[in-house]
């Protein structure tokens, strides 16, 4: 079995602390993405997403890596305000770009987002995903601790940084049992590279990047 949860996370993280990025966002942050998806709770958002997850990785063989990314590419777009992400992530080069040069962007961390995960959920040997408990976070937040049960052990613990955009919950983080925020690791990456190229030289990056993962 390819499927290695925790290393695979692993790889993409470092140390850092998501609370920083929280209190980044910016108070006209909710009128920021244009799309609205049916209201639900923190928990039915986060449990709809894993079950999507349990579903890819049941089926990864079949699937392969393109079919992966075509199933989870409408979860990951439900489940995850992706534009708020990459405005958290690129900071005050966001402020500066034209809504064209945005629309870009957004679209270059929507590939790379769904191209992690439909690489990270590449086989299934019995995992299950149990939500632990739900947590009020600053700015509003909700914190949903999840559980991802690896058969025979190595579990992996899993916690969404939820926010309530335009009355619908939308994931902003994920916190990795390390203690590590994803998107801490992501503005960390995605600052060099704006610092020597602006947004023009992410937008680069990201598509390439996105284009290695199916490969």
């Amino acid at each position: 079995m390819a499927f290695s949860m925790r290393r695979k996370i692993i790889r993409y993280a470092f140390a850092a602390t998501w609370l920083t990025l929280v209190l980044l966002i910016p108070p006209s942050a909710e009128q920021a993405q244009a799309d609205i998806v049916p209201a639900k709770s923190p928990k039915a958002l986060i449990g709809e997403f894993h079950d999507a997850l349990l579903m890819v990785m049941q089926n990864a063989d079949s699937l392969g890596y393109n079919g992966r990314y075509k199933q989870l590419g409408p979860h990951v777009r439900t489940a995850f305000h992706l534009r708020l992400m990459i405005q958290i992530a690129s900071g005050p080069h966001w402020r500066n770009a034209p809504e064209s040069q945005k629309l870009a962007l957004v679209a270059a961390f929507e590939k790379v987002t769904i191209g992690i995960y439909a690489t990270r959920f590449d086989g299934f040997s019995g995992q299950s995903f149990k939500t632990l408990t739900i947590k009020l976070g600053p700015q509003g937040t909700q914190m949903v601790e999840t559980r991802l049960i690896n058969h025979g052990g190595d579990d992996v613990e899993l916690t969404y940084v939820t926010k309530q955009v335009k009355g619908s919950w939308r994931i902003i983080d994920v916190i990795l049992d390390t203690g590590i925020s994803e998107l801490a690791l992501r503005r960390s990456e995605y600052r060099r590279i704006l610092k020597k190229g602006g947004i023009d030289a992410l937008i680069t990056m990201l598509n390439a990047k996105a284009a290695a993962l199916g490969h």
